[in-house]
């Protein structure tokens, strides 16, 4: 028995507003009811398989997020070639006023 009928694929194409000709339904109905088939072998096949979003085992590889000391503002613009009011000061580069 198929997975879905001509009639069920002329409804859903009504609901969809697509006309579609006896040979289209004929045509879609088959296609249909193989991909259904498919599906439910599948569903079968994995029934008793576990959800999971991989296949293989992972961790956290990352290390913990410890506090550590960070440059001062004077150390981190200390290279810089131009500065402004504590910030880095670099060239115009789209034509805009400051």
């Amino acid at each position: 028995m198929p997975a879905i009928s001509r009639d069920e694929v002329a409804h859903l194409a009504r609901l969809s507003r697509l006309a579609l000709t006896d040979e289209e339904l004929d045509l879609y109905a088959g296609q249909l009811d193989s991909i259904l088939s498919h599906v439910q072998v599948i569903s079968e096949v994995a029934a008793d398989v576990p959800a999971t979003a991989s296949p293989n085992p992972t961790t956290n590889v990352t290390r913990a997020d410890v506090p550590v000391e960070c440059l001062t503002p004077d150390e981190a613009l200390s290279g810089a070639p131009a500065v402004d009011e504590q910030r880095f000061l670099v060239p115009q580069i789209l034509g805009e006023g400051a």
